[in-house]
């Protein structure tokens, strides 16, 4: 059953014409303004002269532009555009299949098989999408496919053929005549640079609506790194990505003076581009809109105070689910450097070396596979019987179906999988919902922290205190987490995530 929809689909006209005649930035990715006389669809922030008031319509997102029949500025390239947050996130119907199509579901099977994912009819799928965005599930999976090619084409040197194959097309010809049926103009048209052979290095940008701290993000991501898998400093998060048959790597860094961030990709199949985009958006919370969520928040006083003190906070998310479900069992009862001592040392002895040439990177192996762990010997990692055994069950868990990091799964669907296994709470959960998907309402109540830091006088709620207070914060209850956590941080020069307890099952932990 669908949940109720987070926020209206488009804001009020009023503030769309204000947000397009100030180019606010914090609007861009909630709507985007068409202008009839051109037949040209613009995002909010366009540097292009303001057209008339009564030559513009507006939209909720680029497919419903594009659906009735507006192409794509080459000035300010929607493209760039964050996606909603709104409506990529949580357990609304919508929400979840357009997580399966950022997934690609749609470019291998039909409409039946999302709409099956989803629990729900095609009919009554494409009249939701259309309702609600605007436009039908496959012209929002024809324009993402699209809008990606044309970000590659302006940004990078691949081989148009690679472009295509980027974008999901199976070939040429398609891509370069849906191309051209779309957008009025053959792909090489928006080629800036000369095509090379064999690109191996690729430097894309990543737009976010302000503000965002990404500062607080690298911090919180460098408490957790794992040596020889990933690397943080001040300035950048580098992780290998792919499997030791075929490695890569990425490099994150924030563009000066611009709301984006960069995104480095070495040693990336043309194919395999789009899928990490997502994921790097998804684990940096560049889709997340700061105004809808503070709303909320805002609510509560406690929260409130601290939301405008980090208006930019984001919710960070790891890179894959099963490395985010093993260190958060490992983490159990145990401090951050404890734990990431304890994860890199399994990390290392059960994943695949990488070649010497990642060496120089800091870069010295992929993290184990669900198979690897199944029967694996933890002996002299530094990891208790129990707590063994259970990453041993999460592992057989994964491969055999029994539990997963699916994004159709909703909040409650997903935690009473896991609990289902033997060593596994509610808070271990609650957090791999909230670390491994990036699930927005994700909230662990058992946590230790958040009980102790919320009320600020010195008190402790009950883990059921807690819930009923923080029913006031959907569908933003995991980031109202993530402040009281970095609030609870700088406040006593100790770890943002929680603390030892005595009880398994159900604790929290001080390292994850």
């Amino acid at each position: 059953m669908s949940s109720p929809a987070t926020t209206a689909p488009l804001p009020d006209p009023t503030i769309c014409e204000q947000a397009r005649l100030s180019r606010d930035p914090r609007f861009d990715g909630l709507f985007f303004t068409a202008v009839r006389t051109t037949g040209i669809y613009c995002r909010p922030t366009c540097p292009a002269p303001a057209a008339k008031s009564r030559n513009v319509d507006y939209f909720a997102n680029a497919a419903a532009a594009e659906a009735a029949g507006f192409r794509p500025c080459l000035r300010c390239r929607p493209e760039l555009s964050p996606a909603d947050g709104s409506w990529r996130r949580g357990d609304d119907t919508v929400a979840r299949a357009l997580k399966l199509i950022d997934q690609g579901l749609l470019a291998e099977q039909p409409l039946s098989a999302l709409a099956a994912r989803v629990h729900v009819g095609e009919r009554q799928l494409r009249r939701l999408f259309v309702d609600r965005l605007g436009a039908a599930p496959i012209g929002v999976h024809g324009t993402r496919r699209l809008l990606f090619a044309k970000q590659l084409l302006t940004e990078t040197a691949l081989p148009i053929t690679e472009v295509a194959s980027a974008a999901g097309f199976g070939s040429l010809r398609r891509f370069n005549s849906s191309f051209l049926d779309a957008y009025g103009m053959a792909p090489r048209v928006l080629r800036k640079h000369e095509p090379a052979k064999h690109a191996q290095a690729l430097s894309l940008r990543l737009n976010y609506r302000p503000p965002y701290d990404f500062a607080a993000m690298l911090d919180f991501l460098r408490g957790r790194a794992l040596p020889g898998v990933e690397v943080v400093d001040e300035a950048s998060y580098l992780r290998v990505v792919g499997d030791a048959s075929s490695p890569g790597w990425l490099r994150v860094s924030a563009l000066r003076g611009e709301h984006a961030l960069r995104l480095e990709l070495h040693g990336i199949t043309p194919p395999a581009l789009l899928g990490i985009v997502d994921r790097v958006r998804r684990m940096f919370d560049l889709d997340a809109d700061p105004g809808a969520i503070a709303s909320v928040l805002s609510r509560d006083s406690r929260l409130r105070a601290l939301v405008r003190k980090r208006p930019g906070l984001r919710l960070p998310s790891g890179w894959d689910g099963f490395e985010i479900a093993v260190r958060a069992v490992v983490g159990q009862q145990v401090s951050v450097a404890a734990a990431r001592t304890v994860t890199a040392r399994l990390a290392e002895r059960f994943g695949t070396a990488l070649p010497e040439s990642f060496a120089g990177l800091g870069l010295r192996h992929v993290f184990p596979t669900p198979d690897a762990l199944v029967n694996a010997d933890f002996d002299g990692i530094g990891l208790t019987t129990a707590r063994a055994a259970t990453i041993r069950t999460i592992a057989r868990a994964v491969v055999d179906g029994d539990a997963d990091f699916r994004a159709e799964r909703t909040l409650d669907d997903l935690v009473a999988r896991w609990t289902a296994l033997p060593g596994i709470g509610p808070w271990t959960a609650q957090y791999i919902a909230l670390r491994a998907l990036g699930h927005p309402d994700a909230f662990p109540a058992e946590d230790l922290v958040l009980q102790k830091h919320l009320p600020g006088d010195g008190s402790r709620l009950s883990a059921k205190a807690l819930r009923e207070r923080a029913e006031n914060w959907r569908p933003w209850r995991g980031y109202a987490v993530i402040h009281l956590w970095r609030d609870a941080a700088l406040a006593t020069r100790t770890n943002d995530t929680p603390p030892k307890t005595n009880t398994r099952k159900t604790a929290g932990s001080t390292a994850t």
